[in-house]
This record gives C-alpha cells, structure tokens and sequence, in this order.
C-alpha cells in the first residue's frame, strides 16, 4: 500500500489539514468561508493558509483516492465545456466512465480538433488502454480525434447519449460560483484535478440507497479517505 502524504512542515495536525482540504473540496465553499468554519472549532488558520494546504495537499490526496477505487469502466463518455478564467474564456474537456466516475480533465482554450486529440491522448496515457465504447455528442472535433487514436473504438456520436458527462460539470459550476471564478489557467487546472476526484468521492448516488444503506457508503468512503490523508479522525462537526 502506498504511504499518505506527510504533513511535516507545517505546524498544524494532518487531522486539521485533511479536514480544511476536505471541506473545500467536498462543499462549494470559499477559502475565507472554511477560515471562519475553524475559528468557530477554535483553529486559527488564515483563508491563505487554507488555499496553501488545497494546493499543496490536494492533488495528493485526490491521487490516493485514484489509486483505491475499482478499475473505471469501458465506455468513456467525453464533454467540454466553456469557463471564464480572469474574464478569457476558456474550454474544461472532461471525460466520465459510464458510472459517472471522472477518468481526465483539460483546461484548453479550443475545442478544435487539435485540442480533442490532445485531450484523448491525455486520457489514453493516464488510463493506459482505449476504451470499449467512446460517447461524445455532435462536435467534429470527437470525430477528428477518434479517428486518429483510436479508430478501431466504436464511437457513438449523438447528443442524448451524452448526458452522464454534462450532468458531471455541474459540481464545478457549483465551486467556480464559489470561488466568484478563477484567476490563472494553471490554478484552475490545479485545482479542478483533485476537485474531480475528491469531490465526487463523496457525492453516492443517494437517491438509489436506502438510509442506511447510504450512512454505510459514506462510512466507508470516509475510511478510504482517511487512509488516503493518512489520517485517523473522520472529518465530523465537533
């Protein structure tokens, strides 16, 4: 098993650190809003502190989570999506198995051709396989790309097909609301990686589990990322 990211350096708890980090990651909140959710739990950490420990510890507790969870699905279902960033719009290419897991993201300001193959091979490098079926809606670029890198995948162009991919965007929103957008490309993509997988980590499909049924999940999830944090407490209100 892989060890957990340490927390040697700063001079907070890694309980502390995980909490914050799970906090901001998990529920559409601002960095100075978590700053004020610890000072009620008697933590002193400035909103700066907060965005240093997402930032620092983010992508590695995301990448724990990875690295546990079952082997993602075959069909791959592939949409994009337009974000202003410092007021330049940009376009999140993102790709989801059909259980809604997120496989990849790209922040790129097309969405020709050329940023679709670069979004496709991104995605082939870091799952290491093609999948069995690929689902994207009507965008030509899909068409150029699945030609070039994978054109022996049985691709399914249509825009209905494509909902569990379009549904998955809508967290981002949420936090991109949040955070009243994003300032540079580099901290976006930064932050989205480990946004799309810590943040549905926690988002089960509720509405198919029975109370406690969900309590169970949830218990469960929360272990995972306590293994992941390398921590022990389970992040819960005081």
């Amino acid at each position: 098993m892989d060890s957990a990211p340490s927390c040697r350096g700063p001079r907070y708890p890694a309980e502390v650190i995980s909490y914050c980090v799970w906090r901001c990651f998990r529920f559409p909140l601002s960095f100075r809003e978590v700053e004020e959710l610890m000072l009620q739990r008697g933590v002193l950490a400035s909103h700066e502190t907060v965005r240093r420990w997402c930032a620092t510890f983010g992508q590695a507790y995301a990448d724990g989570l990875r690295r546990r969870r079952p082997r993602p699905g075959d069909t791959w279902h592939l949409d994009e999506v337009f974000v202003k960033i410092n007021g330049v719009r940009q376009y999140l290419w993102r790709s989801v198995d059909q259980d809604g897991t997120v496989l990849d993201i790209l922040l790129h300001s097309k969405r020709d051709a050329k940023a679709a193959k670069r979004f496709l091979a991104k995605l082939m490098k870091k799952q290491r396989r093609t999948p069995r079926v690929l689902v994207t809606d009507k965008l030509c670029s899909y068409g150029v790309a699945h030609r070039v890198l994978m054109s022996s995948v049985d691709h399914r162009s249509h825009q209905s097909l494509n909902n569990r991919a379009e549904n998955s965007h809508q967290p981002t929103r949420q936090r991109e609301r949040a955070m009243k957008g994003f300032r540079t490309v580099g901290r976006a993509q930064k932050f989205l990686s480990a946004f799309s997988q810590i943040s549905p980590h926690f988002r089960p499909r509720r509405h198919r589990m029975t109370a406690p049924g969900y309590r169970t999940e949830m218990r469960h999830r929360f272990g995972t990322w306590n293994e992941s944090t390398g921590t022990t407490a389970m992040p819960t209100e005081a």
